[in-house]
């Protein structure tokens, strides 16, 4: 039994979720206790608890303490079984962080798989459904897996109410991937999206990209969905270049002005462009687990956060494998590789 404790280091969700893909994947059993104990409200949420919920029904896994508020979990997993599951959260909780904790695992099942995840996809505190789509995705497909995600319904803080797909096919064994150049800028571009709130929010917010980014015509796109799909707003900017694509996101609140969300994007977007990394803060906290995964790999990141650095001390427990952190004036580099 793998006993981890979930205040160390930046005390979220990720310990928990990290720990759900690498027991089922690796068959080892862990007691998580302190779950988000570095979170304004400590223990299981909806989307946690959901995220526990798909991986004992993916995994067949005997599991104590799943429910609301809980701050201490054992999980013990059998066989990952393929097959149709859909999960819903029944809130604004992220699909995306759900369908991560699931999917890794899924390579491994004994058949194809599709997950079907209700709840939030424009949140806050995760990932939109469009970098699961661009940066994620395609990293994973170059290391072999194939897996796609199709966005159904977007789904906005506080209401939710959003639908996710991803469609997995087995791949028992990733390819190492090494990620130190992100090569030439392909496009780049930023989408206002707006669901029953004025189009004119996201105006203001790409006239803003437009001139702190030097953005005209097709690159500012403006997003209108459908009424009953809000309220919600979100701008996205996406950096495409030839070996990495990078999203970033900023999120509309009631009292914040479309300029100050515009910038919050852009600050985001610029550090990256400056960094000559090839991948951005979030992403290369993402990439480390299928890294390990792979039995090796290594990347340039513009930031190594606390998130990333918890991140590797949970791989670790799990996987015989090193993750080396070295900060850079400009960019970081992450190393990964086998131990035994």
């Amino acid at each position: 039994m793998i006993e981890l404790d979930g205040a160390v280091g930046e005390g979220g969700g990720q310990i928990l979720r990290s720990a759900l893909t690498l027991s089922m994947i690796t068959g080892q059993a862990f007691c998580i206790k302190n779950i988000r104990a570095g979170r304004k409200k400590p223990g299981l949420l909806r989307q946690h608890l959901v995220a526990v919920q798909a991986a004992t029904q993916i995994s067949d896994a005997t599991v104590t303490g799943a429910q609301l508020g809980s701050q201490t979990l054992v999980f013990a997993p059998k066989a990952i079984k393929g097959g149709d599951y859909q999960f819903a959260i029944g809130s604004a909780g992220s699909c995306t962080l759900v369908l991560q904790t699931v999917m890794l695992a899924l390579l491994h099942a004994d058949g194809p798989s599709t997950v079907r995840v209700s709840g939030g996809t424009h949140n806050p505190m995760a990932p939109p459904a469009q970098f699961l789509q661009r940066a994620y995705i395609p990293l994973l497909r170059k290391m072999g897996a194939d897996i796609d995600i199709e966005l159904l319904r977007s789904g906005f803080y506080p209401a939710g109410g959003g639908c996710v797909v991803a469609t997995i096919a087995p791949c028992p064994q990733l390819r190492q991937l090494t990620l130190m150049e992100r090569g030439a800028r392909v496009e780049g571009y930023a989408e206002g999206i707006v669901a029953g709130l004025p189009a004119s929010i996201a105006l203001r917010e790409l006239e803003c990209v437009g001139l702190g980014m030097n953005w005209t015509g097709d690159q500012l796109r403006m997003r209108g969905l459908p009424g009953e799909q809000g309220p919600g707003n979100a701008l996205l900017i996406t950096l495409e270049y030839e070996h990495a694509t990078e999203v970033f996101c900023a999120f509309g609140e009631k009292m914040v002005r479309a300029e100050t969300v515009a910038k919050d994007a852009m600050h985001e977007a610029r550090r990256y462009i400056a960094s000559q990394a090839a991948v951005g803060e979030h992403l290369a906290d993402q990439l480390m687990l299928p890294m390990a995964l792979a039995g090796g790999g290594s990347f340039t990141a513009d930031v190594i956060s606390q998130h990333a650095i918890t991140n590797a001390e949970v791989i670790g427990r799990f996987l015989p494998v090193a993750i080396t952190l070295e900060e850079g004036e400009q960019r970081s580099t992450c190393t990964v590789r086998a131990t035994a």
